[in-house]
């Protein structure tokens, strides 16, 4: 599924040094779209774009900078960092961010000898935090069911899951949709809106559980979807 427009939007990927903004700046990168990897630390970044880059066509563009930076040279925004840092990167971008979408894979998890659990978020979500933050962005929630793991082995052609999709504003979450379909084998579905984040996230914490019991990269499947219209939020 390619977008529908002529040329393929930049991706700027905020936390792209860390394991699943590596993975997918990888797999865009591979299906051709210029990818910003930003962090707080830009030797960092620039590191992580060589080291990515050495594994596509060298035609490919991945570039690293700071968050403000990548933020302001993209046309969406990823953020990718971890919970802990998620709103103090979120207002260091707010301008940078201005008229944006804005995907946000953050899971608010805590971990223990238990295993993983959901955090309580003030706003609902972080999905919800990120959208009270920066409000004249879309915010789009997705790819928090995808493994790091396959994202990122260059050795798998494809990476079998559906993405729950979720926002506020059909045109973004449609264009969302569009980006997951470029990474082969995923699907993008749109799933609700934004005060319904909360329990995609969660679910989050019962993957992991299944992944160390069966010891397996376990990603989500929805039956009986069929490509259809996209859905209006």
């Amino acid at each position: 599924m390619q977008p529908e427009n002529a040329s393929l939007p930049s991706i700027g990927i905020l936390g792209g040094t860390g394991a699943l903004g590596g993975g997918l700046a990888y797999r865009w990168a591979a299906a051709g779209l210029p990818v910003v990897i930003g962090s707080r630390n830009e030797e960092r970044a620039a590191e992580a774009a060589a080291r990515i880059s050495s594994g596509i066509p060298t035609h490919r563009s991945i570039t690293g900078a700071g968050l403000t930076a990548c933020a302001a040279n993209a046309d969406i925004v990823v953020v990718a960092v971890p919970w802990d840092a998620h709103r103090e990167t979120l207002e260091q971008i707010r301008d940078a961010a201005r008229g944006k979408i804005v995907i946000d894979v953050v899971n608010p998890l805590a971990f223990d000898k238990g295993g993983a659990c959901a955090l309580p978020v003030q706003e609902g979500s972080a999905a919800q935090q990120a959208q009270a933050l920066l409000p004249e962005s879309n915010v789009v929630a997705a790819f928090h069911h995808v493994s790091s793991v396959l994202l990122s082995d260059q050795t798998a052609e494809t990476v079998e899951t559906d993405v729950m999709v979720l926002g506020d504003d059909a045109d973004s979450t449609k264009k969302v949709q569009e980006l997951v379909g470029l990474i082969p084998g995923m699907r993008g579905i749109y799933a609700g809106k934004l005060r319904t984040a909360a329990a995609v996230e969660g679910l989050t914490a019962n993957l992991i559980a299944v992944n160390r019991r069966y010891k397996t990269h376990a990603g989500i499947g929805l039956t009986n979807v069929q490509e259809v219209a996209h859905a209006k939020a």
